[in-house]
């Protein structure tokens, strides 16, 4: 098959989310002997920290504004058996017209930012990527989240057809690497700065930091303020690239994962993060929500913590035990949670969707 997708980037993992977990399932799909074209728009906060460039199967097309852009991404969409459009694209307003007029394969809308949707949408916010129509017009639409939200896309944006389509790793770029000193750490933490989990990860990374002062923590991520209440021993990475993840991860005995709080709320919200800290053999401490036990095990896969004291009591815990954890975080992973098991995934929902014809009939 032959994909287009309008998404945020592919090309730089600087402050967001979305591009590595696109990397891995446009490899994933060329695996299965699909091709993708991904429209990105060249602006210059990624252009400044791109990390990475085009690969077997895909074709990035990098454009300036809509209008350079427009007579191709329609002769592309026409000729495409499934487009994708996604949440924060910036012209995601524009690519919805040109894909409900002009498509002639599946057309699927993929929020990976369901819990933020949805929030707006309850205080009467905007939300820059959903048009006036809702998701109504979507053959299907996909979200990043499940549980309760996938009802909500239903009975809020009016979509037909909704299906999780979780985060993943692609386990050839994360994968246990050496110990790199730079990175040691007792406890680490890579994320981009977000004020809505800020109060989470004081109570369960600074806190923890301040009542132990011959530890060293580390953060690696963009976007972190200079108010941010750092102390003497904790350490700051600037941006990370994907090629450094493995490092990260490997050098710290423990990792951290902090989930934003309307993800949390929701639910169901497993974090790219959390499945490329697992593949790289580290051990993994992670604020609770519900689901999480669908993903990994806790206390056997997985410890959680909500508290300075959870988090120290983890700390506290001797090395084969935390071994033991990391072992089973990773089996997991690479049984469940790949680029390649996603792809198949969404082989299997695209096959059972119903044609853009029958719809437009019912």
């Amino acid at each position: 098959m032959k994909f287009v997708i309008f998404g945020l980037t592919i090309t730089s993992s600087w402050g967001n989310g979305h591009a590595t977990l696109w990397r891995g399932l446009c490899k994933a799909l060329a695996k299965l002997g699909h091709r993708t074209v991904f429209f990105e728009r060249d602006v210059p906060y990624y252009a400044g920290a791109r990390d990475f460039n085009d690969s077997e199967g895909l074709e990035i097309v990098l454009y300036p504004e809509w209008d350079a852009v427009r007579s191709l991404s329609a002769a592309q969409t026409r000729d495409a058996d499934v487009t994708i459009v996604t949440s924060y694209c910036p012209d995601a307003l524009d690519a919805t017209d040109l894909v409900l007029a002009k498509a002639r394969g599946l057309r699927v809308f993929y929020d990976l930012d369901t819990p933020v949707t949805l929030a707006h949408l309850r205080r009467g916010l905007p939300v820059a990527y959903v048009g006036e129509k809702g998701l109504s017009g979507f053959d299907l639409v996909l979200s990043f989240t499940g549980g309760a939200t996938l009802n909500h896309l239903k009975t809020l944006l009016g979509a037909r057809r909704v299906a999780p389509l979780y985060g993943h790793v692609d386990p050839a770029v994360h994968a246990p690497a050496p110990p790199q000193p730079h990175y040691r750490a007792g406890l680490s933490y890579l994320g981009t700065y977000a004020a809505d989990r800020q109060a989470a990860l004081e109570r369960t990374f600074v806190e923890p930091a301040r009542q132990r002062l011959q530890d060293r923590f580390l953060i690696g991520g963009a976007q972190y303020p200079q108010d941010f209440p750092w102390s003497d021993n904790i350490y700051f990475v600037r941006h990370l690239p994907p090629s450094e993840h493995a490092a990260f991860y490997s050098s710290s005995r423990l990792t951290l994962n902090v989930t934003r709080a309307s993800m949390a709320e929701n639910g169901w919200c497993p974090s790219g993060r959390l499945f490329e800290a697992a593949a790289c053999g580290a051990a993994m401490l992670s604020d609770p929500w519900p689901g999480l036990d669908e993903f990994f095990t806790p206390g056997s896969e997985i410890l959680l913590t909500s508290s300075a004291q959870e988090t120290l009591a983890a700390m506290d815990l001797d090395d084969q035990e935390i071994a033991r954890i990391a072992r089973a975080g990773r089996e997991r992973v690479l049984d469940e949670h790949t680029s390649d098991r996603r792809a198949h995934e969404l082989e299997a929902m695209l096959g059972a969707a119903p044609a853009p014809r029958e719809l437009a009939e019912a």
